[in-house]
């Protein structure tokens, strides 16, 4: 199954045939990575849930000085199945971001890393964020930035075969969040909004796009939110 432009493939079917090749970093993900670095507190000790975890690829590692567990949930069992082969001491667990598979009050952190551009309406998966968290809790959610996807900006790959595939996204506005997470009873700490510059030079770099880092160079395209329970 590819898709041609105009027609985006459902996450679900997206992520099935990325997962054979998913892992490559690009600017986004280095961008959101930014993002998690500066607004997630010390986790030793803290229990982390990252919702949406795809391969489980970005959990990390455990360590004496770290937290004391960390789960992984995805919608995908094939992405879940090739981070369990990278990875197979890691807890992935299969769970739907609207309904996740999660008693309340478990996590001390939560993240939620992009998967919530794939909803077409996120309040439902606001209140699965804010049900499992803990009281006093921090929850991080990042999103394509509405700005990145007027300049153009599309969430695509290419599968194994080489096929270039895109995958269904909806815009949410930073207000959006805002009203959903409040809605639940979240309470917004920190705002940050990645944009195109040195942490990311090198990918256009590589990809021979000079011009473009140039031309793109400011552009918002990681939207990053820290919400307090």
């Amino acid at each position: 199954m590819t898709s041609r432009a105009g027609s985006p493939l459902p996450a679900r079917d997206a992520y099935r045939l990325w997962a054979p090749t998913y892992g490559t970093e690009n600017p986004v993900t280095a961008l959101d990575q930014v993002a998690i670095e500066k607004l997630t507190p010390p986790l030793a000790g803290l229990s982390l849930l990252d919702a949406g975890c795809g391969t489980g690829r970005r959990l990390p590692d455990p360590v004496p000085a770290g937290p004391k567990f960390v789960v992984g949930i995805d919608l995908v069992r094939e992405m879940l199945a090739a981070g369990r082969n990278q990875r197979p001491d890691t807890c992935l667990v299969a769970g739907d971001l609207e309904a996740l598979p999660i008693t309340r009050d478990t996590f001390d952190v939560v993240w939620c890393r992009l998967p919530i551009g794939h909803l077409a309406a996120i309040a439902p998966a606001y209140r699965e964020l804010a049900r499992i968290a803990r009281p006093g809790a921090r929850l991080i959610v990042t999103d394509f930035q509405p700005a990145a996807i007027h300049a153009g900006y599309i969430r695509s790959f290419r599968d194994a075969s080489g096929n270039r595939c895109v995958v269904e996204h909806h815009v949410h506005e930073p207000l959006d969040h805002e009203q959903a997470a409040a809605g639940t009873g979240l309470s917004l700490e920190a705002r940050l909004d990645l944009c195109v510059g040195p942490e990311v030079r090198q990918f256009y770099k590589n990809a021979e796009h000079r011009a473009l880092y140039e031309r793109q160079r400011g552009l918002p395209v990681v939207l990053a939110l820290r919400f307090a329970r």
